[in-house]
């Protein structure tokens, strides 16, 4: 049987749980139990942290099209719990961005995801860790296939670092044709490229095509002279 290797590209299947309750999966069934939003394929290339280290590590050396089923403690999913990512806020801090914090709430803080866990006497106690953090994790899992077709696997980096895919040409380098705009944000990912892909990648900037107007031809008012 074909078995993965490190830096294969593959698409997985799999569903998350911890304490029996699905957070995370990409098949149908188990996101329509879980009243999940829409799944998408997941191609990802192995030993590249493209998911949770436990399971990085554990799809080497496993079949193609076999379903496997692993618990990872947590140091090898989402972390141990930290303390120091447990601090204090002002509430003045909430309030000049017009948000009222209340405990439980989640919100998004500097680009990192917090969880209020107490609000009172103007001092709010924040917690910036994971909120699967210190829990073990079990993952049902099956890789569906190999991918070897080039764009297939630009697009799944694109779609991992990016969110978004943008216009490019394969090669070496992968040449990509973007907005001025986006050009840093493309330069500052193509170290992760290169180590992935072993590619270089190039960064051209789009053309703004410009549209050249055809004169109107006159329109002839036909003479009421016969």
């Amino acid at each position: 049987m074909e078995k993965i290797q490190k830096n294969d590209f593959i698409q997985l299947e799999f569903t998350a749980k911890v304490n029996d309750n699905i957070f995370d999966t990409n098949i149908s069934e188990d996101a329509e139990k879980a009243g999940l939003k829409e799944v998408k394929p997941f191609i990802l290339s192995v030993g590249h942290s493209m998911i949770i280290p436990g399971l990085d590590k554990s799809l080497e050396g496993k079949e193609i099209n076999k379903e496997y089923q692993e618990v990872f403690q947590p140091e090898h999913a989402f972390g141990k719990r930290n303390l120091q990512l447990i601090k204090m806020i002002p509430e003045r801090a909430f309030r000049e961005q017009k948000i009222i914090p209340q405990a439980g709430m989640q919100l998004n803080l500097d680009g990192r995801l917090a969880k209020i866990i107490s609000a009172s006497g103007g001092r709010i106690l924040v917690d910036f860790n994971n909120p699967l953090s210190g829990k073990k994790v079990e993952y049902k899992f099956k890789a569906v296939k190999k991918i070897t077709d080039e764009n297939e696997k630009i697009n799944a980096l694109q779609d991992f670092f990016f969110s978004k895919r943008f216009d490019f040409i394969p090669g070496n380098p992968i040449i990509f044709n973007v907005e001025e705009k986006i050009k840093p944000f493309i330069e500052l990912m193509s170290k992760p490229f290169k180590d992935i892909l072993g590619k270089e990648v190039k960064v051209e900037e789009k053309k703004e095509e410009k549209h050249t107007t055809k004169p109107h031809k006159s329109l002839k008012i036909p003479s009421s002279k016969k």
